[in-house]
């Protein structure tokens, strides 16, 4: 036993005194000027922060939905929405952000070198999951960028159905651009050109400040301009809020069909009762229906034409692209001048052929992805023809499932909502009111 307690005891300590014990031993070599770089280890501040982050953002989700869905509260609504501007966006600066997250995933599914952090995970993750059970919860009260929106919008302007429906295309074309670009390690468009972002952080160049500032004025008239027409991620809840299981409701129980949800919605989300369709009129939406469903694969096709065009633009994004053309013209006599990219990879020893090589493959990448690109923009134009084509019978008032992001504005304007909460006893006496 005597003989057992100092190898015991060299093998528990051995890790702590490797160190002292190698340096007395073997002496550190002079490299002259040379300083021994000293190693880097995590933050565990930083992976607490991430814990509450999590946690901050499982219980704000939890919150929207109770207070959406169950209690129906407006009032509670906007006080998280208040809150959660004040964590997600200013205290913790807009990041991490599932908006921007869905770069980060693009580019692990991409490269499998690349580790996707455990935060950014849960972030893009979590809003999908409630959303897919319980609607755009998270467009509620927790996004940032929606809260800030939220506070202006206090003048809206209907917008015409036909420029809503095209303008509603832009964030699927987004996402699409988004994904291309981060899968090829190119750029993260959507953190670069994040309109509120700058404004978090109280800094920010002069043109994203006046982008923020100009969509927030425009966010007075039309509600959530950004959410509704730029969102890439707002594009991804759209269409799993369509197959959510619970929604929130305009109306607790039977509508009335008294209309003042329609005014009350700033974001065009009310879908009004439909008249029945004559004969000739649901022949003629069939007819309608069929040649937009045929026409699909030429939206398509002509989408992969499209796309074929952009692969070169495309990848005179990427910087190694830039760079290998930079390297050729100098190469060429017709750069006038380096640039520190060109010459700090001279400085490292590398041969222009490497980045020729590299450049060549990622244009190769750029031109097969902008293709796929065509093809989702001709494909999510086609899916809005065949959509546009097709008429839901509705009796009632409802929440179109897609645009309705929760706010619970439409509440306290209903007149059975209010009978509910006691403030009225009658529903007659919300309807007079309205009256001219």
């Amino acid at each position: 036993m005597r003989t057992c307690a100092p190898v015991l005891t060299l093998v528990l300590l051995g890790p702590f005194l490797a160190g002292s014990a190698c340096a007395q031993l073997i002496g550190t070599p002079d490299f002259s000027d040379h300083t021994i770089p000293t190693s880097q280890v995590a933050d565990p501040a930083s992976n607490g922060w991430a814990l509450v982050d999590i946690s901050a953002l499982v219980i704000a989700l939890g919150l929207a939905t109770y207070l959406a869905l169950v209690s129906r509260s407006r009032k509670h609504l906007f006080l998280l929405t208040l809150a959660c501007l004040a964590y997600f966006g200013f205290f913790r600066e807009g990041c991490v952000c599932p908006i921007g997250a869905t770069q980060n995933v693009a580019l692990a599914m991409a490269d499998a070198s690349y580790v996707l952090p455990i935060t950014v995970i849960v972030f893009f993750l979590l809003p999908l999951v409630f959303t897919l059970f319980f609607g755009r919860t998270f467009c509620a009260a927790v996004c940032p960028l929606g809260a800030v929106q939220e506070l202006v919008a206090v003048r809206h302007v209907r917008v015409p159905r036909w420029l809503d429906q095209s303008l509603g295309l832009v964030p699927y074309i987004y996402l699409g651009a988004a994904v291309i670009l981060a899968a090829t390690g190119t750029a993260f468009i959507i953190c670069r050109y994040d309109p509120f972002v700058a404004m978090f952080r109280l800094n920010g160049t002069a043109p994203m400040l006046i982008f923020g500032g100009s969509l927030l004025l425009v966010g007075v008239f039309v509600g959530r301009p950004y959410c509704r027409y730029l969102c890439p991620y707002g594009a991804v809840l759209r269409v799993l809020s369509r197959f959510s299981k619970w929604h929130a409701r305009i109306t607790p129980s039977e509508c009335i069909n008294c209309r003042l949800c329609e005014d009350a919605c700033p974001y065009g989300a009310i879908e009004t009762p439909t008249v029945p369709l004559s004969r000739d009129e649901s022949r003629r939406e069939r007819r309608h229906f069929v040649w937009a469903l045929a026409l699909v694969p030429v939206w398509v096709i002509g989408g992969v034409g499209l796309g074929s065009q952009l692969g070169e633009p495309l990848a005179r994004w990427n910087p190694d692209v830039l760079l290998a053309e930079q390297l050729t013209a100098e190469q060429f006599g017709l750069a006038v001048e380096t640039t520190d990219a060109t010459e700090a990879f001279r400085s490292a020893g590398r041969e222009p052929r490497e980045a020729y090589l590299v450049a060549d493959k990622l244009q190769r990448r750029s031109r097969t992805l902008a293709c796929w690109l065509g093809a989702w923009v001709g494909l999510v134009v086609a899916i809005k023809l065949v959509q546009l084509s097709l008429r839901r019978q509705r009796d009632d008032h409802v929440a179109n499932r897609s645009g309705c992001v929760a706010c619970g504005r439409c509440f306290r304007y209903c007149p059975v909502e209010l009978v509910r909460l006691g403030v009225i006893s009658d529903v007659s006496e919300r309807v007079t009111e309205e009256q001219p």
